[in-house]
């Protein structure tokens, strides 16, 4: 008995041992990459532009624009990478008012501190082509793509509608930081951050040297004038009142309104603005891009009912006509961009067919070992060959369900049910 007592023990001893090793091995295994996970996460502060006042610029509440700016260094320390942050738009005062009691309105609930990653990332196997720049991310707080230019006051309630005073103010506080100097320049933008470089291209350039460098990208802001599923301009009403109420048609191209004298909010869209875009740009989206598929082709408004629900989490749940109807949306996008990809030369595309939107800012998206790619292309690489001329870069993917690659980023359900005014 007491033989077999001592055996049971060593046996006992044994599997904890063998647990112990099974576990240390995994922790050595991991380590390495867990810490430099860890020490990848690059974490930037936020600059608050203390001159702004004199310029009239404020957010939404009137609290003072920012930006976060991480060095170049090495060969980038006079190169400079300029990414307008997203956040939708507000078409009416209550929205607006909402918007202003957040961090989509003003710098006081902001995070401080934001993570460079993807585009903005300073890891140079990570971001080959942009890692060693000076990189900004401009905060979004004014709710028209940094484009508006107007006051409302009743009395009660104050809102300052200056997206066109912050692009100005922040730009003037970084020309004695070095930007004034550049050699090389990228203006780029995420969602209504990305619409945001459509309407500032053409500006941008008249702050830099003449002979710098200077190109302009647009991740998931080609946002279609597109009727929705019950062909209303629900995306066409709600642009015209975010133009007439934030005072933004002055600050449109005046090429393209007085090309359009009926109708010139319609030059918000990039659509109907990007030909009169002089400057070489690279158009990044998705032919499905979720955004719009959720809020332009199929509003709540339009769908109230909710049949296209399972579609919109999952879209290997669309049914038949779903699908045909997306495939419709895709054809139209391609079309909207279809003379810029056969005559624009300076120009650069990546079009792939993944439910995602915004896929620069994202490590997984714009560069690893399974980000989404098209013609075994990645983003960052697709990017980067067209901002160095190193190759012709105009990437249409193939029609879903086809991609393998994608990262179908589909939000939650309640996500489902925000409107155009609040995502």
């Amino acid at each position: 008995m007491l033989k077999l007592k001592r055996e049971r023990t060593a046996t006992t001893t044994m599997n904890a041992n063998a647990v112990l090793v099974a576990i240390t091995l995994a922790l050595l295994t991991c380590l390495p990459r867990c810490i430099y996970s860890a020490e990848r996460r690059l974490l930037v502060n936020m600059t608050l532009v203390r001159n702004a006042p004199a310029l009239g610029a404020f957010c939404l509440d009137g609290s003072l624009p920012a930006y976060h700016l991480h060095r170049g260094f090495g060969a980038g320390a006079r190169n400079w990478l300029l990414q307008f942050e997203g956040g939708g738009w507000c078409n009416d005062i209550e929205s607006c008012l909402e918007r202003a009691k957040s961090r989509r309105g003003s710098t006081r609930y902001m995070t401080k501190w934001e993570v460079f990653s993807g585009i903005l990332s300073n890891n140079a196997s990570l971001n080959p082509d942009f890692y060693n720049w000076n990189r900004v991310k401009l905060r979004y707080c004014d709710g028209a793509s940094f484009a508006g230019d107007a006051v409302f006051k009743n009395g009660t309630s104050l809102l300052y509608f200056r997206g066109q005073k912050i692009w100005e103010a922040i730009i003037l506080d970084l020309l004695p930081k070095g930007l004034g100097q550049a050699r090389k320049a990228l203006l780029s933008g995420c969602s209504a951050g990305g619409l945001a470089s459509f309407l500032h291209c053409n500006n941008f350039t008249k702050y830099l040297p003449s002979n710098a460098s200077v190109k302009c990208l647009s991740d998931a802001g080609f946002f279609l004038d597109e009727r929705d599923i019950t062909s209303n301009h629900t995306m066409r009403y709600f642009v015209k009142d975010v133009v007439s109420l934030q005072g933004v048609k002055k600050n449109l191209d005046e090429n393209c309104t007085a090309s359009s004298l009926d109708f010139p909010e319609l030059c918000f869209f990039p659509q109907y603005a990007l030909k009169f875009i002089t400057i070489p740009f690279f158009i990044l989206n998705s032919a499905y891009d979720v955004y719009q598929f959720h809020h332009i082709l199929v509003p709540s408004s339009a769908d109230p009912h909710g049949h296209w629900n399972r579609c919109k989490l999952n879209p290997a749940a669309c049914n038949p006509e779903q699908l045909n109807t997306l495939q419709e949306f895709r054809r139209d996008m391609i079309v909207a961009m279809g003379l810029f990809y056969k005559y624009s030369r300076r120009g650069g595309l990546f079009i792939n067919s993944c439910f995602a939107h915004c896929q620069s800012e994202s490590q997984d998206t714009w560069f690893s070992a399974d980000s989404p790619r098209v013609h075994n292309k990645t983003i960052a690489e697709a990017v980067g060959d067209w901002y160095f001329s190193r190759r012709i870069t105009k990437e249409i993917d193939c029609p879903y369900p086809c991609d393998t690659t994608c990262h179908n980023l589909i939000p939650s359900t309640q996500a489902l049910v925000q409107d155009l005014r609040s995502y």
